[in-house]
């Protein structure tokens, strides 16, 4: 039984409907916790290494902004955040497709691990495997009725 100060209507508790309810809430805190760990690598290897492969270092710092942003917008859930989520988890996609095809096609270019290098893998391959499951949710949140 709600709480008497509970302002929350059927359609704000309805899981389908909001990017950051139900399942989505996983999705969240899994972007949540990969934006954290991109953000502090990508920071740790554009200040002690940067000049070892400036390219790998600065496209893992764009990685965990895309996170963030990602992460932001799946949490928001309103329809403009769910699209700008949306946006993000398929830059995501592409960014780990090409950047995981190159580290292996120009190894010299990415000497360490980045969250993106060699589709992921650094990471369990969560960076390849979780876009694909954002834009799935996204999708499906989107194309839900709306209370």
């Amino acid at each position: 039984m709600p709480d008497a100060g509970d302002t929350r209507t059927d359609s704000d508790t309805t899981p389908a409907t909001h990017s950051g309810r139900g399942p989505g809430r996983i999705l969240v805190v899994v972007y949540g916790v990969l934006a954290l760990a991109a953000t502090g690598r990508s920071i740790l290897q554009i200040v002690e290494y940067f000049d070892r492969a400036p390219l790998a270092y600065l496209l893992s710092a764009l990685a965990a902004l895309i996170y963030v942003v990602a992460t932001v917008g799946m949490a928001r859930g309103d329809r403009a955040s769910t699209r700008v989520a949306l946006l993000a988890c398929t830059v995501e996609l592409v960014g780990v497709l090409v950047v995981g095809a190159l580290s292996y096609a120009v190894p010299s270019a990415f000497p360490d691990k980045t969250v993106w290098s060699h589709f992921g893998s650094g990471y369990g391959y969560v960076p390849l495997v979780l876009p694909v499951l954002g834009i799935w949710w996204l999708n499906r949140v989107r194309t839900s009725p709306r209370g």
